[in-house]
């Protein structure tokens, strides 16, 4: 009979549903002890996707088969793994719930100064991953957390279309930072130096985009496409236009894979990789190294990481 169908809670769901962790969050406002049992197997499966998470980052993913796209639905797959483990359940919900029923009757932190939720387990796990734990638990609860609010307000300073730049390319530059150690918004930085925040991009002559954010050039061992374009050069301190050979790439996300190719593969910058933590070792590392012939090329990079994506 249908009528003896049973509801599907929240935790046996979809991980991608969003209307089941709206339920979770509507039920969580109501102090219901139902609420709180899933709110913690919801924590549980956050945890436990987390060490999926590390793990699958301590494995080599640059295999034949390996895209943008396979990564997306692997990622996608232990986010539901985790739910499903969850279900069999590790222990933590348990402590959660133990934990939170506690509290449950008390006043929730709203400021952004307030002390985070204590969960024993929580005091062996890295700042990192408590501020990822503190997020999931404020998500649920419908609580703005510390980054959401900080990121409000860096947010709200940024012209329009540096907010643009960034979120289109976040993704693809926080990939090549795991390779190289350069921190992604050096790298957003210098792409946004190189094509001035996107509006001058190197384009073929049909005007499609070579996806060249970083003005590198195609030397003779460069088999792949290529795209002539206009560039100024500085000889012995003086501009001069010219024509020159540039790499073209179908995506952006290969274009920060073979900038941290060249700078991985060129000993002239290792210097640059071991600095890649300083603004300045790494800005002026790369004129020194002779990336760029701007005299100024050091000083433009330098303000760009500090001013636009620093603030």
């Amino acid at each position: 009979m249908i009528n003896n169908i049973k509801p599907v809670s929240p935790i046996e769901s979809l991980a991608v549903d969003a209307n089941s962790l709206n339920g979770l969050r509507t039920a969580a406002t109501q102090n219901s002890p139902e609420a709180l049992k899933g709110a913690a197997k919801q924590f549980e499966a956050l945890f436990m996707n987390m060490m999926l998470k590390s793990m699958r980052d301590a494995t080599p993913q640059d295999g034949m088969f390996d895209s943008q796209q396979t990564k997306m639905f692997t990622s996608m797959l232990d986010q539901q793994m985790s739910q499903n483990m969850a279900q069999r359940g590790v222990g933590l919900a348990d402590m959660l719930e133990r934990q939170l029923s506690r509290t449950v009757n008390k006043p929730l932190p709203t400021d952004a100064d307030s002390p985070p939720v204590d969960i024993p387990l929580a005091r062996n796990l890295s700042d990192m991953d408590k501020a990822k734990l503190f997020s999931g638990i404020a998500s649920t609860y419908d609580m703005p957390s510390q980054n959401d609010k900080s990121n409000q307000r860096r947010n709200s300073q940024r012209p329009a279309h540096v907010e643009a730049f960034q979120n289109r390319l976040q993704a693809d530059a926080d990939l090549a930072s795991q390779s190289t150690g350069i921190p992604a918004k050096f790298m957003l930085a210098q792409a946004a130096l190189e094509t001035g925040w996107g509006k001058k991009e190197i384009r073929a002559r049909d005007g499609s985009s070579a996806h060249n954010l970083f003005g590198i050039k195609a030397g003779s061992n460069w088999t792949g496409k290529v795209v002539e374009a206009s560039t100024i050069e500085y000889i012995k301190g003086v501009p001069q236009r010219r024509i020159e050979k540039f790499r073209a790439y179908d995506s952006y996300a290969e274009a920060f894979r073979d900038y941290a190719n060249v700078l991985r593969s060129n000993p002239r910058y290792e210097k640059v990789l071991a600095n890649a933590q300083d603004v300045h070792g790494f800005a002026y590392g790369l004129q020194k190294a002779g990336y760029a012939t701007d005299p100024r090329y050091a000083e433009k990079l330098t303000n760009i990481i500090n001013q636009s994506l620093s603030v």
